[in-house]
C-alpha cells in the first residue's frame, strides 16, 4: 500500500478529477452523514448499542469479559444508555477520535473505527454497508461518573 498509494491516488484523480476528497494527510476533512445500521447476510446490524447489550453478551471470557470495576457498577448504570452508534460517514486510518458532531453542533461522540465492510474504505465507499463506528458521548459521561467516579474530571467537561 505504501508504495503505491500515490499512484492510486493518482489513478482516482485521473478518474474524478477533483469531485473527491484526499485520503486522511493530517489535513481537515469534514464528512457529514446520518445515523444508521445496515444488513449482513440478510440480518439487520442496528445503529446503536446499548450499556445493557455489553452486560448481556458478558461471558466471563475474552472477548466477552467485563472489568470487575464495570460489574461492581452495575447497578449505578443506566443500562438504556447508548454505548456506541453506526453512521454513514467514510471513516479511513487516521480518523480515530475525530468527534462526531450533530446538526447542533453539539459533540455526539468520538469515531474510533469502521466496520468490517468498511475496511477497503482507503480505495473506494459503498454506502450501502461502509459504517463508521463512534463511542457515544453520553455513555463515556456515564463512564465517568458510575465506574470511575471522575467527578472532578465531569466538571471540567460540563464547564462547571
Amino acid at each position: 500500500m505504501r508504495k503505491n498509494s500515490e499512484l492510486i491516488a493518482q489513478a482516482r484523480f485521473a478518474q474524478h478529477g477533483t469531485h473527491t476528497y484526499p485520503d486522511a494527510t493530517f489535513s481537515l476533512r469534514l464528512s457529514y452523514g446520518a445515523v444508521k445500521g445496515w444488513t449482513e447476510q440478510g440480518q439487520v446490524v442496528p445503529a446503536f448499542t446499548t450499556l445493557g447489550g455489553a452486560f448481556a453478551r458478558h461471558t466471563g471470557a475474552d472477548p466477552f469479559a467485563l472489568p470487575a470495576a464495570w460489574l461492581a457498577a452495575k447497578d449505578r448504570l443506566d443500562l438504556t444508555q447508548p454505548m456506541n452508534f453506526l453512521t454513514d460517514n467514510d471513516i479511513v486510518g487516521g480518523n480515530s477520535g475525530s468527534p462526531v458532531i450533530d446538526r447542533h453542533g453539539q459533540i455526539v461522540g468520538l469515531a474510533f473505527d469502521g466496520n468490517l465492510p468498511s475496511i477497503g474504505g482507503s480505495y473506494g465507499f459503498d454506502e450501502r454497508r461502509n459504517r463508521l463506528v463512534a463511542v457515544h458521548s453520553g455513555f463515556m459521561l456515564e463512564a465517568l461518573r458510575q465506574v470511575y467516579g471522575a467527578e472532578t474530571l465531569l466538571e471540567e467537561i460540563s464547564g462547571r
